[in-house]
């Protein structure tokens, strides 16, 4: 089982990106997925996260209104479409996978993550 982050870059203050994550070795249709950020010196914080059978979402605070969460389950993708990005938004981006369709938002409950994605937003 694996998970592939990508379509991380540099992007100036206001702009978009998207990232993805694709997933691979089995279905996800019982698992809360979510993405985690973590930029230097601090510690991995949850981002958003979407219910994959139901496709609820949940985001937090400081990325409400401009992250949105989604997946395609033919194609057992997930993704984050990034819009109005402020330089604090600057860190590694990471997918990870969790059990059970339940909102989880603390990383140690984590045991299946991608690589690391950079997200680097100039000002």
């Amino acid at each position: 089982v694996q998970l592939q982050a990508s379509g991380g870059g540099l992007v100036q203050a206001g702009g978009s990106l998207r990232l993805s994550c694709a997933a691979s070795g089995r279905t996800f249709s019982n698992y809360f997925m979510a993405w985690f950020r973590q930029a230097p010196g601090k510690e991995r914080e949850f981002v958003a996260g979407i219910i994959w059978s139901g496709g609820t979402t949940y985001y937090a605070d400081s990325v409400k209104g401009r992250f949105t969460i989604s997946r395609d389950g033919t194609k057992n993708t997930l993704y984050l479409q990034m819009n109005s990005l402020k330089p604090e938004d600057t860190a590694n981006y990471y997918c990870g996978a969790r059990p059970g369709p339940f909102v989880r938002t603390a990383q140690w409950e984590y045991a299946l993550w991608g690589q690391g994605t950079l997200v680097t937003v100039s000002s």
